[in-house]
C-alpha cells in the first residue's frame, strides 16, 4: 500500500526537526532521577533470565547422568564445581536436580516480580514527569505559537506521545534486556557446551541483523507520519464537540460525520502503511529464526543417531546435550522475532520523543528574565511610544478585532493613504498615545482594526517589534512577566470558565480569598442574584467551558473575577458583548465603579457603552485615525461619527465613501482568513 506524506502537513515538523537526541534525553534526563527503580529492573530482568537458561542445562545433567552413562560430576555445567558438593548416589543426584530447578523457578519469580516493579515504577515517574514538563513548557510559549497550532494536535502530544513513551520504557526496554540477556546467554552456553554445533544453531543471526536493518530504516518515516495524523484526527474530534452546538443547530452531522471519516480514513491509510510493513517483517523474521532451529535438529539429530560426527564436524554428541541444544534453540526463536518488536517500539517512541522535546526546545519571541524586577505601579500612566507589531508567521489572531490589512499613515487621521498597497505584515503600524493613571480610554474601529491586539502587547501575550510600552516610566519588557500580568485584571470577549464551580472561577487567580469576597465581587458584577438562584449556589458546576451558564452569565462571572482581583489596570474587551441591554445598563453601573481611581482600557462594538470614555482612540488597519472624547469626535464627521450613525440606525446618511472603504476592508479581512 503506498505511503501518505503527512510531514508536509505536520504541525510540529519544525519542532521535530529541531530535536537534538531526543531518546538520550528521555532516558538520561528525565530517567535520572528514578534510577534505583530501573536498577533494580535491569539487573532483577538480568537474574530472572539467566535463572530460566538453568532447567535446559540441569535437564541435560539429568539425561546424560542419571539416566545415562555419563559421570554426574564429568559433566560440562557442573565440572566448574568442587566434586565434594555434588552428590554421589543416583536418587541423591537426582534429587539435587528436582531441587536446584525447583529453587530456579521460585527465585525466578521472585526477580520476574522485582523486574515488573523496577520497570513499571520507572516507565510511570518518567511518563508523569514528561508529561507535566511538556505541558509547562507548552502553556509558557506565546500567543503565536497557540495561533498556529489546533488544540486537538497539541492534546496529541500531551497524550498518545507521552503514552508512546510510557509504552517503550516499560515494554521495550524489559524486552530488550531479556532479549539481550537471552542471545548472549544462549550463546555462551552454546559454545560451552559444543562450540562447532554452536556455529549452526547461530547461522542465521547475520541474516536477521540485516533484515532489521532494512526494516528499521523503512518503518522510522512512517511511524512519525502516523503520529502526526493521529493529532489531526484529535483535532477534529476536538474540534467538533467543541461546536456541537453549532451542528446540530445547521443540521450538518452527515456533514460532519463525512469529514471525522475523511480524517479517520488518511489516520487508517497512514496507519495501515506501517502495519503492513511490519506484519511482513515479523513471520519474515521467525523464518529466518527458525531456520537455525531446523538446521540444530538435523545436524544435531543426525550427530546423536548414527554417532559420529556428520561432514567437517569432529568429536561425539551426547544425548543430553543435543536435547539442550534443542531447547536453547527454541527459547532463541522468540527473542530473535521480538528483537523485531523492541525496534518497532523503539522507533515509535522515537517519533513520539522527536515531537515531545522538540516542543521543549521551542522558543518564544517574548524573552523572559527570570531575574528581572518586578512592576511597581504607582499612578498607572501607560505610554504606547512608537508601537509597531507584526506576526512572524501568521498574519492571523484569533480575535475577531486583529486584521491583516494594514495601511500607513501619521496617526493624525488623515486619510489621503487610502489608496496605498498597505503593509500587509504590520498588525500595528506607529502608534503613539498616553494614559494617565485613573483614566478610562476606549479602542473603537472596524472589525481587524487591530484594537485587541494593541491591549495583548501590553499585556505582553506578544511582544513589539519596534517602539516602546511604558507602565509609570518602566518597559513592561524590563519587568518579570508574573508581576506584570499580576497587575492587569483582563476580562475578555469570550468570557472563558473552566470545569468546576462558579466559586471556584471567581477565585481564579486570587485563590485565597473568602466567601465575603467573592460575595461582594459577584455583586459588583450583577452576578451575585443569579448565582444564589442556581441550584447549588456558589457551589455549582457550571459545566465544561461554562456550558451550563448563558453568555451573559459567563460574562458576569469574569467580570466578578476582575473585580476580585483589584488589579491596577483593568482591560476590557467586549466585556459585555454577550449581555442584554437591560443587564448591561447594570454591569455597566458597576464597571464604573469598578474604574473609579483605576487606568482601564475599554474596547467595545457598542459606542454607547464608552461615551463616557476620558479619551478614545479610533483604529483603522493598524493606525489611530481618531482621538478625543465622544462629543469632539462627533464634531469631526469622521469615522467614528459614522460608526456612531451606524448604531443608530441613520444607515441611509452615512456617506458612500465610508461605504467603500467599509467594503475595502471586509473583502481584504476575508482574504487574509483564507
Amino acid at each position: 500500500m503506498a505511503g501518505v506524506d503527512w510531514d508536509e502537513d505536520d504541525p510540529f515538523e519544525e519542532q521535530r526537526e529541531q530535536a537534538e537526541s531526543p531518546m538520550r534525553r528521555l532516558i538520561f534526563d528525565f530517567g535520572r532521577p528514578y534510577w534505583f527503580s530501573m536498577t533494580v529492573g535491569l539487573i532483577s530482568s538480568v537474574f530472572a533470565r539467566a535463572l530460566d537458561l538453568l532447567p535446559a542445562l540441569l535437564l541435560a545433567v539429568a539425561i546424560d547422568s542419571i539416566f545415562g552413562e555419563q559421570a554426574f560430576h564429568e559433566q560440562v555445567p557442573l565440572s566448574v564445581l568442587p566434586e565434594a558438593w555434588l552428590p554421589a548416589s543416583e536418587t541423591e543426584q537426582f534429587v539435587f536436580v528436582v531441587v536446584v530447578v525447583a529453587g530456579s523457578f521460585v527465585l525466578g519469580a521472585v526477580f520476574h516480580w522485582l523486574r515488573n516493579w523496577g520497570f513499571n515504577s520507572f516507565s510511570q515517574d518518567v511518563q508523569h514527569d514528561v508529561r507535566t514538563a511538556t505541558y509547562d513548557k507548552m502553556q509558557r510559549l506565546d500567543m503565536e505559537f497557540f495561533s498556529n497550532k489546533q488544540t486537538g494536535e497539541m492534546m496529541s502530544v500531551l497524550s498518545n506521545d507521552v503514552n508512546q513513551l510510557e509504552r517503550f520504557l516499560n515494554e521495550g526496554m524489559n524486552s530488550a534486556t531479556r532479549l539481550i540477556v537471552m542471545v548472549f546467554g544462549i550463546t555462551f552456553l552454546l559454545f560451552w557446551l559444543n562450540p562447532q554445533l554452536a556455529l549452526v544453531s547461530l547461522a542465521p543471526v547475520p541474516l536477521i541483523a540485516i533484515f532489521t536493518y532494512i526494516f528499521v530504516q523503512k518503518i522510522q518515516p512512517k511511524y512519525a507520519a502516523v503520529r502526526s495524523s493521529v493529532g489531526k484526527v484529535n483535532s477534529r474530534l476536538e474540534n467538533n464537540l467543541g461546536g456541537i452546538n453549532v451542528i446540530k443547530s445547521s443540521n450538518t452531522e452527515e456533514y460532519e460525520s463525512d469529514r471525522v471519516n475523511d480524517v479517520s480514513r488518511k489516520y487508517y491509510n497512514t496507519n495501515w502503511d506501517a502495519i503492513w510493513l511490519r506484519i511482513k517483517f515479523f513471520p519474515g523474521l521467525q523464518v529466518i529464526s527458525g531456520i537455525g532451529f531446523v538446521l540444530t535438529f538435523l545436524v544435531g539429530g543426525y550427530w546423536v543417531l548414527m554417532g559420529t560426527a556428520p561432514g567437517p564436524f569432529t568429536g561425539t554428541l551426547e544425548t543430553g546435550v543435543f536435547v539442550a541444544f534443542i531447547m536453547y534453540t527454541q527459547q532463541l526463536v522468540w527473542p530473535m522475532a521480538q528483537f523485531g518488536q523492541v525496534i518497532n517500539m523503539y522507533q515509535r517512541a522515537e517519533a513520539s520523543s522527536e515531537r515531545i522535546f522538540g516542543l521543549m526546545d521551542e522558543q518564544g519571541r517574548i524573552e523572559r528574565d527570570e531575574d528581572a524586577n518586578e512592576i511597581e505601579v504607582r499612578d498607572g500612566r501607560v505610554e504606547y511610544d512608537h508601537v509597531s507589531f507584526s506576526y512572524e508567521d501568521e498574519l492571523h489572531d484569533s480575535g475577531d478585532d486583529d486584521g491583516h490589512g494594514h495601511g500607513h499613515g501619521d496617526g493624525d487621521g488623515d486619510d489621503d493613504n487610502d489608496d496605498q498597497i498597505p503593509d500587509e505584515n504590520l498588525i500595528i503600524d506607529d502608534i503613539s498615545f498616553d494614559v494617565d493613571g485613573g483614566e478610562t480610554v476606549a479602542l473603537v474601529g472596524p472589525t481587524g482594526a487591530g484594537k485587541s491586539t494593541v491591549l495583548k502587547l501590553l499585556l505582553r501575550l506578544y511582544d513589539v517589534n519596534e517602539g516602546a510600552i511604558r507602565i509609570d516610566g518602566q518597559d513592561v519588557r524590563d519587568v518579570s512577566l508574573a508581576s506584570l500580568r499580576q497587575s492587569m485584571g483582563y476580562v475578555g470577549q469570550d468570557s472563558f470558565l473552566f470545569y468546576g464551580t462558579v466559586e471556584e472561577n471567581i477565585t481564579y487567580g486570587t485563590f485565597g480569598a473568602d466567601r465575603e469576597e467573592i460575595v461582594e465581587a459577584a455583586k459588583a458584577a450583577e452576578a451575585h442574584e443569579f448565582i444564589q438562584n442556581l441550584p447549588e449556589g456558589y457551589d455549582t458546576m457550571v459545566g465544561e467551558r461554562g456550558v451550563k451558564l448563558s453568555g451573559g452569565q459567563r460574562q458576569r462571572v469574569a467580570i466578578a473575577r476582575a473585580v476580585l482581583k483589584d488589579p491596577d489596570i483593568l482591560i476590557l474587551d467586549e466585556a459585555t458583548s454577550d449581555v442584554d441591554t437591560e443587564t448591561e445598563m447594570l454591569i455597566q453601573r458597576s464597571i464604573d465603579d469598578l474604574t473609579e481611581n483605576r487606568t482601564t482600557f475599554a474596547i467595545a462594538h457598542r459606542l454607547s457603552t464608552i461615551k463616557d470614555a476620558d479619551q478614545i482612540l479610533v483604529l483603522e488597519d493598524g493606525r489611530i485615525v481618531e482621538r478625543g472624547t465622544h462629543a469632539e469626535l462627533l464634531q469631526n464627521e469622521g469615522l467614528y461619527s459614522h460608526l456612531w450613525g451606524v448604531q443608530a440606525g441613520e444607515i441611509d446618511e452615512l456617506p458612500q465613501e465610508f461605504i467603500e472603504r467599509a467594503q475595502r476592508r471586509h473583502a481584504r479581512t476575508e482574504i487574509s482568513d483564507d
